[in-house]
């Protein structure tokens, strides 16, 4: 008896271990300190990074574009996962200075923003 025990324990071991799922999971997760490059918008502004309107940047004196951000090396700082599973993630420059001269982080929705291709790893 006491051997059935133990070939059924060690079978659902190896069954649980060589699940590959949950090992890619593991691995997509942001963690703090990981370095994302941040891409080119598909349209006019990024849907899934809040960065600021156009005509708030303006008014605090930046030039109204987004180029100034495409290929920043950034580093996340924070990971909260949402009750719905959707991680946010809490995002600064790599070289500390500031995204459009006076945010100093801004926050992503990672799991949208990896798919839509905003931002990617390094």
């Amino acid at each position: 008896m006491k051997k059935i025990c133990y070939l059924l324990l060690l079978t659902v071991s190896f069954t649980f271990a060589n699940n590959p799922k949950s090992f890619e999971l593991k691995q997509n997760e942001p963690k703090v300190g990981d370095i994302l490059i941040i891409n080119a918008q598909t349209g006019s502004a990024y849907n899934h990074i809040d960065f600021p309107k156009l005509n708030f940047i303006v008014k605090r004196g930046g030039i109204a574009n987004y180029n100034s951000v495409h290929g920043n090396h950034v580093v996340v700082k924070e990971v909260i996962v949402n009750e719905n599973g959707m991680t946010q993630i809490v995002l600064e420059r790599q070289d500390k200075s500031k995204f459009f001269g006076f945010l100093k982080q801004v926050e992503a929705n990672f799991t949208k923003a990896i798919a839509a291709g905003e931002i990617s790893k390094k």
